[in-house]
């Protein structure tokens, strides 16, 4: 059984797959608790393999994204193959301080301390006032930096200003909104 915070469907709103449809997964729980994260860390409920991919079968897209929490403490490689004979592309969002199933299609690492996590498919580094956060040398196919969401609009728009700058001066990074906010979806 695993500790589901919240299954929903609706538009990916950052990184490579912006824009895309998908059902998420959102795990209970964590081995971080950043200020910045906005998972209910409290409440879940109780759900096995079969009964998760049923509550995702309901919807078209065929991509899932397990999130968190960090779904790298419940998620092992025969539920993500039970997700891939239902269908699913398997993308997942993680902070890299485990290493996700082998079989898992697309890897989101948003660096945190104790990171074990070496290579990605993509690396979503939060920014703020500070810049950028460390990257801890991870590999990855594609590099994001994200204003850091404060909640204030004035800081969120100096944030970014900043973001924007540092982007353009370091190309090999791209900037990564969250537009699911900016649009007013989940």
């Amino acid at each position: 059984m695993k500790r589901i915070n919240d299954i929903f469907y609706s538009i990916q709103g950052e990184g490579r797959n912006a824009g895309r449809a998908a059902a998420f997964v959102r795990f209970a729980g964590c081995n971080l608790r950043c200020a910045f994260c906005d998972t209910d860390f409290d409440s879940f409920r109780l759900m096995s393999d079969e009964e998760i991919i049923s509550e995702i079968s309901r919807w078209r897209a065929r991509l899932v994204i397990l999130t968190g929490g960090e779904p790298t403490l419940q998620t092992d490689a025969p539920f993500v193959d039970k997700l891939h004979e239902a269908g699913f592309e398997v993308a997942m969002e993680t902070n890299g301080t485990n290493i996700p199933p082998g079989n898992v299609d697309w890897i989101t690492c948003s660096p945190k301390t104790g990171v074990r996590l070496r290579r990605c498919n993509e690396l979503k580094c939060l920014f703020d006032e500070n810049g950028p956060a460390d990257s801890f040398g991870i590999e990855a196919d594609y590099h994001y930096l994200q204003p850091c969401d404060t909640g204030d609009v004035e800081r969120n728009r100096r944030i970014t200003a900043a973001c924007t700058e540092y982007v353009k001066e370091h190309p090999e990074w791209r900037l990564s909104l969250q537009t699911h906010k900016l649009a007013g979806f989940k």
